[in-house]
């Protein structure tokens, strides 16, 4: 009985922990898409772990350009939402992929990015750009995430969500 026992399960957990696990036995990337349109996120909640690698890709479907930002503390400019006073990515090291293909981050980004910090702007109809990263363990707790195009506006109507890392 016992070596049927082990027969069924043995095989059921060398499965379950090769699965779990990537080449060189690290944890797998988490893949994450968020779409992005007028004026949201999908999801607008992403739960996350320190110490993971992250695949994040974002697709722009709507019909105005849209950005990416995490960060803490809202910032103003003229009474508008303007970005984040804490940038999630400070301090991480960034690479991206269009089409499964390397590109330079700073393609990602409009020229103010020294202003706002790290983010991904993509237009109308642009191909899906994955952003990846490790998350250090520094990073644990809420931030936010938001899209300040039209100098705020999109944040205004809505377009807002949140980034949850756990330990």
């Amino acid at each position: 009985m016992k070596r049927a026992c082990w027969t069924l399960v043995g095989p059921l957990m060398l499965g379950l922990l090769l699965g779990a696990c990537a080449p060189g036995g690290q944890p797998g990337a988490q893949a994450i898409t968020i779409v992005m349109d007028e004026y949201r996120f999908e999801p607008n909640t992403v739960q996350v772990k320190a110490g993971q690698e992250v695949r994040l890709t974002l697709a722009n479907k709507g019909k105005e350009p849209h950005e990416l930002m995490i960060g803490r503390t809202l910032v103003t400019h003229e009474g508008r939402p303007a970005g984040f006073a804490q940038d999630f990515f400070e301090g991480i090291s960034v690479k991206a992929e269009r089409g499964g293909k390397p590109i330079d981050v700073k393609e990602l980004m409009e020229e103010e990015e020294e202003a706002h910090g790290f983010m991904v702007v993509l237009e109308p109809g642009e191909e899906p750009v994955t952003i990846i990263f490790t998350i250090p363990s520094n990073k644990v707790g809420e931030w936010e995430m938001g899209c300040f195009e039209s100098d705020g506006s999109h944040w205004q109507l809505g377009m807002q969500g949140k980034w949850i890392v756990q330990p």
